[in-house]
């Protein structure tokens, strides 16, 4: 998606760390009409799916996971990233290790909310090594949903995670993919 590497190149700011920061339209700030065109764009890319449900883990995947599930008009099930007050009864969880936060955290989706006859989409704001994703994987996983696959707004290639999934047949689609990234460059790979 070209709107978004621009968008990445004029507004994104490297941090140390191989850390993205794209608050003013996606993390922090929202930018609402461009995150319905990515969600255009992520139902354009998997219309040939028989999704039912968008999954996604709070906080900042939440808004493309809505934008996209709006389009296709299915509903969004978000992993909390720990048990509170509003969750009660039995939980699919996995463990979750956060490449931007530097923690492990334990992902929790209810279990009213995501079955064997569900077919899912997967989707998040940023995909490094993988372990969200891999997260979400397991979740599914015991479940017994199928995964139709995952779309990303911003890949860091450089990192290996999407690969890794992809080697695995796992279909990753995302909208920027990032190959190689400096305080002062950006590099994005082609049909990423």
């Amino acid at each position: 998606m070209k709107q978004l590497e621009e968008k990445i190149l004029k507004e994104g700011k490297v941090l140390p760390g191989n850390i993205l920061q794209v608050g003013s339209f996606l993390n922090q700030q929202l930018d609402t009409d461009f995150i319905c065109e990515m969600g255009h764009e992520i139902a354009r890319l998997f219309a040939d799916e028989p999704i039912t449900k968008i999954v996604t883990i709070e906080a900042s995947g939440i808004s493309i996971a809505f934008a996209a599930a709006a389009v296709m008009h299915v509903p969004v099930v978000f992993a909390k990233k720990s048990l509170s007050a509003n969750v009660s009864g039995e939980v699919y969880s996995a463990r979750v290790h956060s490449f931007t936060h530097g923690n492990d955290f334990t992902a929790v989706i209810a279990k009213p909310y995501l079955s064997a006859s569900d077919t899912v989409l997967l989707v998040d704001d940023f995909l490094a090594m993988g372990e969200a994703l891999r997260g979400l994987i397991a979740i599914l996983d015991q479940s017994g949903a199928k995964l139709a696959g995952c779309a990303i707004a911003i890949e860091k290639a450089f990192q290996g995670g999407g690969d890794k999934l992809r080697a695995e047949g796992i279909r990753v689609e995302s909208l920027a993919c990032i190959d190689s990234m400096t305080a002062d460059s950006l590099t994005f790979r082609e049909n990423g």
